[in-house]
């Protein structure tokens, strides 16, 4: 049996549903589109957002870091100084130990009934052993002769016990300690590094080498008699007989600084050491060798010579004022 051809009515109707399909999934397609983007959008402000938190931490944590530095360098700072007030009170408490063991023999030897006279002598020596320990010191800058002679006051002191002479026992040892600390002589510490600098000097050649002619150029040669090249700026002294006096005045330079360093005169061994300098450029060009052997000279120019001890004699003064308030 034929099927009937479509009508008119027909074609209208599946072009409507058609159209309707398409129209239908494309406002499908749409919201999904739209939906996706909105999902994306979501995704990307969760991110910076959990990306800001992040940093946000990161930061508190560098502050925190940074606050916990500080306190460690304050508890360091706390730490150093109780360290030093534990040292001060040790030293405070070796003292009273002292102290007490000095009074405890001091007591011990109250009834002995000869300390009256001895003790005057005693004191009576002990005053000149000081005057002279701290004239050797004053006069000849004898440092050695300066610290045998307190031991010899402190053995004096030693044998005087009664308490009354506790504080210039204490006195006096405190001044022995800071002649001790002095360490070396001033002096022969310049006297030895200005000996070593003269020794570490190199052998300076008097004359120049001689030039080889037959390497030199023809018109050199020609004109080799007659003219004498050299440079005009230069401050290095070439010639043999300027060589020869340079050198002498260098070592006449170094053993005049060695005598005033001996006689303690700062103002010669300066200006002796700055003549050095100025013939150490003559003697030598300006190189790495030269600015090292300026450079030694400056500091030997800023060593000390005299000793510096501003309590010196103070027990001395101590003994004569207390002699002088029990007469």
């Amino acid at each position: 049996m034929d099927t009937p051809p479509p009508t008119a009515s027909t074609t209208p109707r599946r072009r409507g549903a058609s159209a309707l399909f398409w129209l239908v999934l494309l406002l499908v397609l749409a919201a999904g589109g739209w939906f996706g983007w909105q999902a994306w959008q979501a995704r990307a402000q969760q991110e910076h957002d959990i990306e800001a938190q992040a940093a946000q931490r990161i930061d508190a944590l560098e502050q925190h870091l940074a606050t916990l530095q500080q306190e460690q360098r304050t508890q360091a700072g706390r730490l150093q100084r109780a360290d030093a007030t534990n040292r001060v009170l040790r030293e405070e408490l070796l003292g009273v130990g002292q102290r007490a063991a000095l009074l405890e023999d001091s007591v011990s030897e109250l009834a002995d009934p000869q300390r009256s006279g001895a003790q005057a002598l005693r004191l009576d020596e002990l005053e000149l052993v000081l005057g002279l320990a701290r004239q050797r010191l004053l006069l000849a800058a004898d440092l050695d002769g300066a610290r045998r002679g307190y031991a010899l006051a402190a053995g004096l002191l030693d044998g005087i016990h009664d308490p009354a002479w506790l504080s210039l026992k204490q006195t006096l040892a405190q001044e022995r300690s800071a002649l001790d600390d002095l360490g070396a002589d001033p002096r022969a510490i310049a006297a030895g590094r200005l000996q070593a600098f003269a020794a570490s000097l190199p052998p300076l050649p008097v004359t120049v080498a001689a030039r080889d002619d037959a390497a030199q150029p023809w018109w050199r040669r020609a004109f080799a008699r007659v003219i004498d090249v050299r440079h005009a700026d230069t401050a290095v002294a070439i010639e043999p007989g300027d060589r020869a006096a340079g050198l002498a005045a260098l070592q006449l330079e170094l053993t005049l600084a060695q005598a005033a360093a001996e006689r303690r005169d700062r103002d010669g061994y300066r200006q002796a050491l700055a003549r050095a300098d100025g013939w150490t450029t003559r003697l030598w060009p300006d190189t790495p060798q030269r600015r090292e052997r300026r450079e030694r000279l400056r500091e030997l120019r800023a060593l000390p010579l005299a000793v510096d001890l501003p309590t010196l004699g103070t027990t001395l003064d101590q003994l004569r004022a207390m002699r002088a308030s029990s007469r």
